[in-house]
């Protein structure tokens, strides 16, 4: 075999078809080798390590332009390259201007690509305002439109009326374009929002309270119907219980394309947690009890979620204070830490295997969104790495966290699977508990 530009040795493959120990051979960036002996200019030792596929987190608020004083681009990418993560899609809201035509993607693009340092996607606005603007930001190659089907909490991306929706997916069907929906009912979680607010109802109960679950369940209902009649791919992005991915399970079974993302958070705190930790654990949809919890790790557990991604949804210190748990900003910071939390709550509590793992962080993310040289350790991929040390554990640190604000739900938190090393297109990004490449990320394109 011809001079490689890197082998990494020894370590324990996670690939589609199982664990492998065996060496990975790099050259131009791809994984060109499994197993089989060689030279190369750079070596890697990974004895004791597993190697999988580099995180691709769908579901990021990175809030650049306009808002990075809530994260931005070089901090939220640092921290997702010190979780392994290699690629991440940035949703559209929380940028100022949100990313809702051409003008307001170029701009984004330009931040990205002068400070990102992984592999990034844009996610489309789907508005009431921009119908007309979805085939520009189509040509320009969103990964895919974003619609909130409740308030965004954004003021301006506006949330979309059934009308809006049902005709923003027929387009977005004939553009060949996925439609990822936030679902919880806006007549439901307003009505229960105000009733609590008249009677003077503002503590973490009382918010907990005003988005039950049937308020998701009547939103991913009616977002699958119109996803069936106007044939458009959908995704329902953080599904917080188990009682929502059965919908899907069962629109699936009737050959709607719909799949199910849920996030670490769901998994792993409970609404429990929300009233212990407070302001930190606050999101939207919120968490769920400890029974809710069980049933959506069950429908993981037989593949009916298809992708999960952290929906890190940071802000400013202060914007996490108020007496008012209402006017608290719903966000939780954990894009850092969705490997090692999968991990601990996955692989070491439930005995979940390592391949399923890498499927949900990474490999599915891939398929769905169609990047066919991402997300796997096979041959012909983009040589996108996390080396992992799974024997480590380690208690989650403010000082170790790369975030703007270092403020998590996570902190004290204790984990076992230490990323050591991640690696992207072939070169070293992060490296014990170091960022040590510049700004080298390139936008991704699905390929339809």
């Amino acid at each position: 075999m011809n001079s490689l530009d890197l082998i990494i040795r020894n370590g324990t493959l996670i690939t589609p078809d199982g664990e492998k120990l065996a060496d990975l051979g790099v050259a131009d960036g791809k994984i060109v080798s499994l197993g089989v002996g060689g030279s190369a200019r750079e070596e890697i030792d990974a004895t004791g390590l597993h190697i999988f596929p580099g995180v691709i987190d769908s579901h990021v608020h990175f809030n650049e332009p306009g808002r990075t004083d809530w994260e931005g681009i070089e901090t939220g990418s640092r921290a997702l390259a010190a979780g392994g993560g290699t690629l991440f899609f940035d949703m559209p809201l929380n940028a100022h201007p949100p990313t809702c035509d051409a003008r307001s993607f170029d701009e984004k693009l330009i931040a990205m690509e002068e400070k990102s340092v992984t592999d990034f996607a844009l996610w489309g606005g789907l508005v009431p305002e921009n119908l007309d603007q979805l085939e520009s930001l189509a040509r320009r190659g969103v990964i895919g439109f974003k619609a909130f089907m409740s308030n965004s909490g954004i003021e301006d991306f506006s949330c979309v009326d059934h009308a809006t929706l049902k005709e923003g997916m027929k387009r977005s069907a004939a553009l060949g374009k996925l439609v990822a929906v936030h679902a919880e009912s806006d007549a439901i979680t307003t009505r229960l929002a105000a009733k609590a607010l008249a009677e003077n109802k503002i503590t973490v109960r009382d918010y907990l309270d005003s988005r039950p679950i049937h308020a998701e369940l009547e939103a991913i209902h009616r977002a699958i119907e119109m996803a069936r009649e106007t044939k458009c791919a959908l995704h329902i992005v953080h599904v917080s219980s188990g009682a929502g991915v059965a919908l899907i399970a069962s629109a699936q079974n009737q050959g709607v394309d719909v799949t199910a993302e849920t996030c670490p958070h769901y998994l792993t705190l409970t609404e429990q947690d929300a009233e212990t930790i407070g302001a930190l654990a606050k999101c939207a949809p919120p968490l769920r009890t400890k029974s809710a919890q069980d049933v959506l790790w069950r429908y993981l557990e037989n593949g009916y979620v298809r992708t999960i991604g952290s929906d890190h949804s940071p802000s400013p210190p202060d914007m996490k204070r108020n007496f008012n748990f209402f006017k608290v900003w719903g966000g939780i910071s954990g894009v850092q830490h969705t490997l090692p939390l999968m991990l601990t709550e996955g692989r070491v509590n439930r005995g979940i295997a390592l391949p399923l793992i890498a499927r949900l962080l990474s490999t599915n993310v891939a398929s769905r969104f169609q990047i066919p040289s991402k997300g796997s350790v096979a041959v012909g991929f983009d040589a996108d790495l996390a080396l992992v040390d799974l024997k480590q554990t380690f208690a989650v640190a403010k000082e170790d966290l790369f975030y703007r604000h270092p403020q998590s739900p996570y902190i004290g938190r204790a984990l076992t699977g230490r990323v050591v090393q991640t690696i992207l297109r072939g070169k070293i990004i992060y490296k014990d508990g170091k960022i040590i490449s510049p700004a080298v990320g390139r936008l991704v394109k699905p390929q339809r």
